[in-house]
């Protein structure tokens, strides 16, 4: 069953800046509050969008609030994230998404969001895995891309071929986003059904060991049995122990799931990584990995 689209966006439409993680100012925004309004859109600012606890943008009840308002305003048409971090796992179950299901609306971001990108998928409604605001840059091909999903226009990826990949054609739901966030959620009603679908992973900054552990974790609870291909993204950052691991965030991937036949592309440009192309979570799409290259329609 194909998951309800969100209204792409037009000139004139709102979309909401909201935090529903770690803590951002205002400077830190504005360039991108300026693109947002060069594209013809019209910012709206969550009320709670600079507090500050800690790390955190305000509060709990804060942050959520924050969501709620915008989930709950029918002229909203999107809600970008400031940022990532932790923290939105903290207030996921505070949120009442009754109009937010009435009147779906583009939910926008990666990393942490990874926790509204599953949830918002077991409610049917597709979501836009795509470059947050801080330290936007106006003029990337990143950045380009996520216009371009905003407004509907087609988004068509070629990507040159990985030594460790493996050919193949797939056609299914695109699913996933962040590893550790997507282990976190396991067996929580977040979680998300991977089955037949094209699921897509990226980190940072883990240790080469617990992306070992949260493959087999996968593998054990029978999420990579059945996909219908396999998208890997940036693996940025990964940390070894003074004794090695022996493998890279990528074989280790490839050893958890040598024992199935579906395609897998590694290094596709998206996650913790300067190239972060907009990707819509829970669209059909196809995936074709030959000797030459990877496309993602």
């Amino acid at each position: 069953m194909n998951l309800i689209q969100p209204a792409f966006l037009t000139k004139g439409d709102k979309i909401a800046i909201i935090a529903s993680a770690r803590k951002v100012s205002k400077d830190e925004l504005q360039p991108a509050i300026e693109l947002l309004t060069g594209w013809g859109l019209e910012v709206v600012l969550g009320s709670n969008l600079f507090n500050q606890e800690n790390q955190y943008a305000g509060s709990d009840s804060e942050r959520a609030y924050d969501l709620q308002m915008m989930f709950d305003d029918e002229s909203i048409k999107a809600v970008i994230c400031a940022r990532g971090g932790y923290g939105t796992m903290r207030i996921i179950d505070k949120i009442d998404f009754t109009k937010f299901k009435q009147h779906p609306k583009w939910m926008i971001g990666f990393s942490d969001v990874t926790v509204l990108h599953s949830h918002i998928h077991q409610l049917g409604i597709q979501t836009l895995h795509a470059k947050m605001l801080l330290n936007i840059n106006k003029n990337s091909e990143s950045t380009e891309t996520l216009r371009k999903a905003l407004f509907g226009e087609a988004l068509h990826y070629e990507v040159q071929a990985h030594s460790l990949n493996r050919k193949g054609f797939a056609k299914g739901e695109l699913v996933g986003g962040n590893l550790s966030l997507l282990y976190a959620l396991s067996g929580s009603v977040s979680d998300i059904d991977t089955a037949g679908k094209i699921l897509f992973l990226e980190d940072l900054d883990e240790y080469l060991y617990h992306i070992d552990r949260m493959m087999i974790h996968l593998k054990r609870s029978g999420k990579l049995d059945h996909l219908a291909g396999l998208v890997i993204g940036g693996m940025t950052d990964m940390k070894d122990n003074a004794i090695p691991f022996g493998k890279t965030a990528e074989e280790i991937i490839l050893e958890a799931v040598k024992e199935f036949k579906y395609p897998i592309c590694f290094n596709f440009p998206a996650g913790h990584i300067d190239r972060n192309l907009a990707l819509i979570l829970g669209k059909q799409m196809e995936l074709s990995v030959n000797d030459a290259a990877t496309i993602l329609i």
